[in-house]
């Protein structure tokens, strides 16, 4: 069961890799990260989307300049606190992200129309059954950090 799930999240993340080639490298995989979680946060503190993304502040601010530059997001400052940053997407940017997204949902719709009808629906509730089980936000809002232990064995001994 297990590896048939990682098969699953290598089709998954593969979608979500492909939908950023379209882009011709217009941002990287952590750029875009930063752009989704804007989308939906709306205008937002740069702590709050670092927080959202389970990365320190400096380096959500360097992905940021990058962003600002590109003309995707806009950066600002809280009216009732000069000295924290605001992040907000620009018009380009919400295109950006939407077109992004534009491009997973038809990808999507095109390997479920693989698929027989009743095995579409046997798939959404298993997999509405998995979202449930792993709680809300699993995914989106890091819950806690990786654990580098068990990730020692991957890079060599230490």
């Amino acid at each position: 069961m297990v590896e048939v799930l990682q098969a699953a999240t290598r089709v998954l993340a593969g979608v979500a890799l492909r939908s950023l080639v379209v882009l011709d490298d217009t941002v990287s995989l952590p750029q875009f990260r930063v752009l989704a979680v804007l989308a939906d946060l709306g205008l937002a503190r740069s702590t709050h989307v670092a927080r959202a993304l389970g990365l320190v502040a400096s380096t959500v601010t360097r992905l940021a300049d990058r962003l600002v530059t590109a003309g995707y997001v806009v950066r600002g400052s809280d009216p009732g606190n000069r000295k924290l940053v605001t992040l907000e997407l620009t018009h380009t940017g919400r295109e950006l992200v939407a077109g992004v997204s534009g491009w997973r949902h038809e990808e999507l719709t095109r390997i479920l129309g693989r698929l027989a009808p009743d095995e579409r629906v046997f798939l959404a509730d298993a997999l509405q059954r998995l979202i449930e089980a792993a709680g809300e936000g699993y995914g989106a809002i890091p819950l806690c950090p990786v654990p580098l232990l068990k990730l020692t064995r991957f890079r060599g001994q230490r």
